[in-house]
């Protein structure tokens, strides 16, 4: 896979952190139902979760009775590590980069967790994943912290692969040149954009 120097400075961070990335999780499951709430994650779903890492949302998709889970991320390590604990026949993990792979199938919903800040070029990400949507399929970028929790979970060793976190009115303006922004949050307590694509 061809990656410019940013990207692989993501893949070889997160390949050194993919070892105990599991057990590091802070996970606010409250925040976490809300966003999920929110995308439209529930009963026959079909569900594309990018920059997944180790799965870490797949129990809560699972608990939720999705159809399927379709996880890919950048870090081959993290994906090595999610196939080894979700061996599910709903669940799929794969390795590549969303921008470059090809993906031949459309979701009710796509995700991207707490991962934003490391994509180098958001507007050219949220394009992609639109491809990706089902007409009426909802893509959200969701943060179980605030963005000011999170620049300052990043502002050490991940400064060198985080471009900080958008405040979310920027990345709905983003999201509205191709979908129907649905939800809003930028608040103390989480962060969150949604859209649905309406054709």
């Amino acid at each position: 896979m061809e990656v410019n120097l940013l990207k692989q400075e993501v893949i070889d961070f997160f390949d050194s952190l993919a070892p105990g990335w599991d057990a590091r999780q802070i996970l606010n499951e409250g925040n976490i139902n809300t966003i999920l709430d929110n995308a439209g994650v529930g009963v026959g779903r079909s569900i594309l979760d990018v920059a997944c890492g180790t799965g870490v949302l797949v129990p809560w998709y699972l608990e939720r009775k999705v159809d399927s889970v379709l996880g890919v991320d950048i870090s081959p390590e993290m994906i090595r590590i999610g196939q080894n604990n979700h061996q599910n026949p709903k669940v799929s993990l794969i390795h590549g980069d969303i921008e470059e792979i090809n993906v031949d199938r459309k979701f009710d919903c796509a995700m991207i967790f707490n991962s934003f800040p490391h994509c180098p070029e958001p507007e050219r990400l949220v394009g992609r994943m639109v491809e990706f949507l089902e007409p009426g399929g909802s893509l959200s970028v969701g943060h179980s912290m605030s963005r000011v929790q999170i620049d300052q979970c990043h502002s050490g060793s991940a400064k060198k692969v985080s471009l900080g976190l958008l405040p979310a009115e920027e990345l709905a303006a983003i999201f509205r040149k191709w979908l129907d922004v649905t939800v809003v949050i930028d608040n103390d307590e989480m962060y969150q954009v949604v859209g649905v694509k309406t054709s």
